[in-house]
């Protein structure tokens, strides 16, 4: 069959599952829109990066800079602290946050007492819906000097008080620790779902075959939610660059800004605190294409290694 017989028949086959489920492809024109609008449509502005922009002239009417804004980017000296400081705290922060949940999961799937499966899946829901307003309220309050409880508890014991906050190196684990405390129950859920979806005969093979409940947790329980493992680690591998800016923003103050300074909370200041829009433009530009790499590269080792990936 020729090319162009093969274009018609697959138009035809298009044309004919349209009309046929018309009203399916019509419940998911708002989501395709939203995309189109929201996200697709806004990066045409990334040639600000590129422009010296003026907000007289717009966009399009200012003069052309080429990667200027990028050489002044990687020829500044705070440009690799702040590479440095975005990478430590987003990996720091994967390596603690995400074989947690996988973990919390199992345990509550090995739970056969409803009662208190549910008393521990509450507990460990509900920091969830705490707004990262009130959640670095709750870190700087508890951590206070003069107030917080943990110097209560340190001095109770004949420490000396610690001033958490203002300390460089304590700020990536209270950063770190605090998203395990207010995310590992929710991100559990999609492992539970997972593990639900396991096919029951095949716990019932592993009882007769005498296996342990380790045993049963290794070759049942794990190669059932590998998949589900697999995709939410490249998503997350896919990340690695793009630190949250409001928790971090909230938590810095001028003692810790030599580990909480990261390109998320420094384009901000550069781009929209002091009107700097095509340096801060270059900064998020390169942000956003080394995280395309990188989730290009995970997928392409997951589907190697494991045979399953995003596409």
């Amino acid at each position: 069959m020729s090319v162009s017989k093969k274009r018609k028949v697959g138009s035809s086959k298009a044309l004919k599952s349209l009309r046929k489920h018309w009203q399916f492809y019509l419940l998911i024109i708002p989501s395709v829109l939203y995309f189109i609008i929201f996200k697709y449509i806004p990066m045409l502005g990334t040639i600000i990066a590129f422009k010296d922009y003026s907000v007289v002239q717009g966009i399009m009417g200012s003069p052309w800079a080429g990667l200027k804004y990028f050489k002044l980017f990687f020829d500044n000296p705070a440009a690799w602290d702040l590479i440095k400081n975005t990478l430590f705290i987003s990996l720091y922060d994967i390596a603690a946050c995400f074989p947690l949940p996988i973990i919390l999961a199992i345990a509550l799937n090995e739970i056969r007492q409803g009662r208190f499966k549910k008393f521990v899946q509450i507990v460990t829901y509900a920091p969830y819906f705490i707004s990262t307003v009130v959640l670095v309220s709750m870190i700087i309050v508890l951590t206070s000097p003069r107030l917080g409880i943990f110097n209560h508890i340190l001095e109770a014991i004949g420490l000396h008080s610690i001033n958490f906050m203002g300390d460089p190196g304590l700020f990536r684990s209270i950063y770190v620790w605090s998203d395990v405390w207010q995310f590992t129950g929710y991100s559990a859920v999609i492992y539970l779902a997972a593990l639900s979806g396991i096919d029951t005969s095949l716990y019932e093979a592993a009882k007769i075959d005498g296996a342990s409940r380790l045993q049963k947790i290794i070759h049942v329980d794990l190669p059932g939610i590998m998949p589900a493992i697999t995709i939410i680690l490249i998503l997350t591998v896919g990340n690695v660059m793009g630190v949250g800016f409001e928790k971090i923003y909230l938590m810095q103050n001028p003692l810790n800004l030599d580990t909480s300074e990261v390109l998320s909370t420094y384009v901000y200041k550069m781009g929209l605190l002091n009107a700097n829009y095509s340096f801060a433009g270059a900064i998020g530009l390169f942000n956003s294409v080394v995280n395309l790499i990188l989730l290009l590269l995970a997928n392409l080792f997951a589907k190697r290694i494991s045979g399953n990936s995003l596409w």
